[in-house]
């Protein structure tokens, strides 16, 4: 006679996409290769018919050369969105497996969430796959996790929750709205932080500090979501991370005190929120010009600087720029001339290509005023893609409208102070948190240029005596 104990086997749904069923290394193995043959097939047909370019295996999984925007350009312009929404039944039952898998082979099953982490996913499939199960041991209880299970099943559904809202939120305010305002860099991680806290204590309030881990998460995927789908590049995810931060831990804890207070209808709060944020944005009122003053001491005459300063000669290579500018932070070069006075036009080439200058004033050796007509790209971004989607980086976001050069004599006239000046106008709130970063390295670049104007003319001097 059957036992009454007998526990009927698991659907296929809830071993693939469930938290209870174990997850063999076997099974991970099989299921990865199958589900990701899958997946790539689906996808280089979908890319075959709607853009006529095949792609190779290898260039698929490779995580620097995987479906190059390039490729996807030649098909319509909603095919990377088609492409996002096939992917998430497959990353739901990647994360479930990989946080069952850790839990089979004796890890924490928390670990098994780095499967969303890109790049470092591969690392992560690969030991989840090669490591054997090992049986149940005694655990201490879990003091961040309130439940092991359930707790980590909810940690997944709130990082999932929270970071998908990355790209539909950015590609409306960049893309759609042109917009990099406060909505977005504010609002943006603080809806995410809060929906995420909020899904976490849904059923079970869970720790402080889970929620808040929960809320870091989230950005973090988030920020690895818009790098692949080319949306940011590194530096400006780096740049914007301290900002998110902070917001994500006050938007964790308000997602869970709203679980708390409001239990399941709590959740429509932030999803009627969202279109709200993401396109009323206010005023930023008038348009802010802001000034940047660098200055160094030249031992040499202002005769002397006069002429390097119209035209400074290439800085050498063994001049290595500083790690932001290797990084791709445009960073100044060599500058040129063409005619003299009042009008003449001088070109200040950097990294990304030269600054347009057309003189406006001309008074050897004191003082050299001119306006910029033309800016290059402030930056080259780091990405896995040839082409980053971030508007900022050539609509002129950050725009410099003009600069001078004043000449000081010290000592007798044997020595200058070389002062140099740079305004310019951003188009990034919160104004205050962006101004900070667009200052910081403009005095950067003022220094190098300054630092071998100083350098050249000194060198000058010394070759006359």
């Amino acid at each position: 006679m059957p036992s009454a104990s007998l526990v009927p086997a698991p659907s296929i749904v809830a071993r693939l996409a469930g938290f209870r069923s174990p997850v063999s290394r076997g099974d991970y193995l099989r299921a990865g290769v199958g589900l990701m043959a899958l997946k790539y097939g689906a996808d280089a047909a979908l890319v075959y018919v709607l853009a006529g370019t095949w792609i190779s295996p290898a260039v698929y999984l490779a995580p620097l050369a995987s479906l190059k925007l390039e490729v996807l350009a030649a098909g319509p312009a909603w095919l990377p969105l088609l492409l996002l929404i096939g992917t998430l039944p497959f990353a739901w039952i990647g994360g479930s497996m990989s946080v069952r898998r850790a839990r089979d082979a004796g890890l924490h099953p928390a670990l098994g969430l780095l499967f969303f982490m890109p790049v470092v996913q591969y690392l992560v499939i690969g030991t989840l796959a090669a490591l054997p199960s090992r049986a149940e041991r005694p655990r201490a209880p879990l003091t961040i996790l309130e439940g092991s299970e359930r707790g980590v099943a909810a940690a997944l559904v709130g990082v999932a929750g929270g970071a998908s809202l990355a790209i539909p939120m950015t590609a409306a305010s960049t893309l759609l709205l042109g917009d990099y305002g406060a909505a977005l860099f504010v609002g943006g991680p603080f809806l995410m932080a809060t929906v995420a806290g909020l899904l976490f204590n849904l059923r079970r309030t869970q720790t402080v500090l889970a929620t808040t881990l929960v809320g870091l998460a989230t950005q973090a995927v988030a920020g690895g979501l818009l790098l692949l789908f080319a949306l940011e590049g590194v530096i400006c995810l780096a740049m914007a991370a301290p900002l998110a931060t902070v917001i994500a831990l006050a938007g964790a804890q308000f997602g869970r005190a709203m679980a708390r207070v409001e239990a399941r209808r709590a959740l429509t709060a932030p999803m009627v929120m969202l279109p709200v944020v993401a396109v009323v944005e206010p005023s930023p009122g008038p348009e802010v010009v802001h000034e940047v003053v660098t200055e160094v001491v030249v031992d040499a005459p202002p005769e002397v600087v006069w002429d390097v300063v119209v035209a400074f000669p290439e800085i050498p290579p063994e001049a290595v720029p500083a790690w932001y500018f290797q990084a791709g932070v445009a960073w100044p070069q060599r500058a040129r001339i063409e005619g003299t006075g009042v009008g003449a036009v001088r070109y200040c080439e950097f990294s990304t290509g030269p600054f347009v200058e057309p003189i406006t004033v001309w008074d050897p050796p004191h003082h050299l005023a001119f306006d910029v007509t033309e800016s290059p790209a402030p930056m080259e971004e780091m990405s896995m893609w040839q082409v980053v989607h971030a508007p900022h980086i050539f609509d002129g976001t950050l725009q410099s409208q003009r600069g001078e050069f004043r000449l000081e004599a010290l000592e007798g006239g044997q020595r200058t102070r070389l002062i140099g000046r740079t305004w310019y106008t951003l188009d990034m709130a919160p104004m205050a948190y962006w101004s900070t970063w667009s200052t910081g390295l403009i005095h950067r670049i003022h220094r190098r240029v300054l630092g071998h104007i100083a350098s050249v003319s000194a060198d000058r001097v010394n070759e006359v005596h």
